[in-house]
């Protein structure tokens, strides 16, 4: 049976496996992460031990991802995959017998966060690398890489509503224990693909040179380099919005917990919406023109979300905002693992995710700071300002980009987009 235009890399088996594993394991990851959020404020309640906890998570994807896509180029994807997943089960492991024995403390979560976060870096560029390996040629891509983000974002708007419900009903042990189960469906699904072995090449030159030929083919070239830079503004000015929402929801609609899941479930949904556009394309042709205005638009709601007074209009302004985001992500990933050459793949996702999820941990350490001296609506409001200046200033290079981007698209024979 011949599967929709926005579904068509689900017609190869190898990238099935990978969506169903990923998938899974990644609604396991936001039980965890909601379990963990809500055990470090009962066990230490303070917010700055949960500030430092969701700080040493994601401070890693800036620090060592640049280095870790080296070493993904180095190696067999599939086997790091392996390694990363069962680092996190093993830290679930470590968490729950911890729990289960009465001797968890919140340190103890700190420093797990910290594991699981040096592990994530090294996963994150290896499941964006793995993508490319899975599929028979790059028309598939396009869709292949918004298929992936679709799931993900799915995760994440599925995910922390399950663990809120086993964490209520059942302790945060329970919310371990899944996590655990999950994390098995990843790795049956990478034992379960049919893909070359790498023939591992003897390097030539060290770390230092190997990472900086990934940099210089990122960003010596015109177009990827705008598409970076551009993502790295805006994830630092617009991802931050997350870290503020908690005062939104009290202070401005004199809500509870269950209004602070409205607004970030507003976020995700409005992301996955966006990823269901992407993977409705057939080319990546005309995702540059995308990334623009997606930020620009993300930036414009956010704006507007941090100056209404009404819940009922924030939330479709972050619906907005959200689907603006993950657009100019996704659409730079795609275009990225589209037109680099094989040899360097990892070292550009890389870079990727540390311009799309490393600089969010410095925007929400930033918005905070600002927060506490201006107040939040000020603050998301300038953080907001800022993308938005990002996506003009990107605006006015875009006739460059495209002068430029044109004939490699042609040289690598990428169809038009109709």
């Amino acid at each position: 049976m011949k599967l929709p235009n926005s579904l068509r890399a689900l017609q190869h088996r190898n990238f099935r496996l990978f969506l169903i594993g990923q998938g899974t394991s990644q609604i396991g990851n936001w039980i965890q992460l909601v379990a963990t959020s809500w055990l470090v404020f009962r066990l230490s309640g303070s917010t700055l031990m949960l500030g430092l906890s969701a700080f040493t998570l994601q401070i890693p994807l800036l620090l060592i991802t640049p280095f870790a896509g080296v070493l993904i180029d180095r190696l067999d994807v599939r086997r790091v995959l392996y390694a990363t997943n069962i680092l996190a089960m093993s830290q679930s492991l470590v968490m729950l017998i911890l729990i289960a024995t009465d001797q968890i403390q919140a340190w103890h979560i700190v420093l797990g966060n910290l594991v699981l976060g040096i592990g994530n870096a090294f996963d994150a560029p290896a499941r964006q690398a793995l993508v490319a390996k899975l599929l028979p040629d790059r028309q598939a891509l396009t869709n292949a890489i918004a298929l992936n983000a679709t799931v993900m974002n799915g995760a994440r708007f599925i995910g922390p509503m399950i663990g809120g419900l086993i964490t209520a009903s059942f302790g945060e042990i329970w919310s371990f224990v899944m996590n655990c189960l999950m994390r098995f469906a990843v790795l049956v699904a990478l034992h379960a693909t049919h893909i070359g072995v790498l023939v591992r090449k003897k390097a030539t030159t060290g770390m230092a040179r190997q990472l900086m030929a990934g940099l210089v083919h990122a960003y010596g070239f015109f177009p990827s380099r705008c598409a970076l830079v551009l993502l790295a503004i805006s994830s630092f000015s617009l991802q931050s919005y997350s870290s503020l929402m908690p005062w939104f929801a009290s202070e401005r609609f004199h809500g509870d917990s269950q209004t602070l899941g409205l607004l970030y479930s507003a976020s995700g949904m409005g992301a996955v919406c966006g990823m269901l556009y992407l993977a409705s394309r057939s080319s990546i042709r005309g995702l540059f023109k995308v990334m623009g205005w997606s930020a620009g638009i993300s930036s414009v709601a956010l704006i507007a979300f941090s100056l209404a007074t009404s819940l009922w209009l924030a939330l479709p302004l972050l619906f907005i905002s959200g689907l603006g985001m993950m657009l100019t992500a996704a659409a730079t990933n795609t275009v990225l693992q589209s037109i680099v050459p094989d040899e360097l793949r990892g070292r550009v996702a890389a870079l990727y995710v540390m311009s799309f999820l490393g600089m969010t941990p410095l925007g929400s350490l930033f918005s905070g700071w600002l927060a506490h001296g201006l107040g939040s609506p000020q603050a998301l409001s300038l953080c907001a300002s800022l993308g938005l200046f990002a996506s003009l200033i990107y605006a006015h290079y875009f006739s460059r980009i495209r002068q430029e981007i044109v004939p490699l698209y042609e040289a690598l024979e990428i169809p038009r987009y109709p």
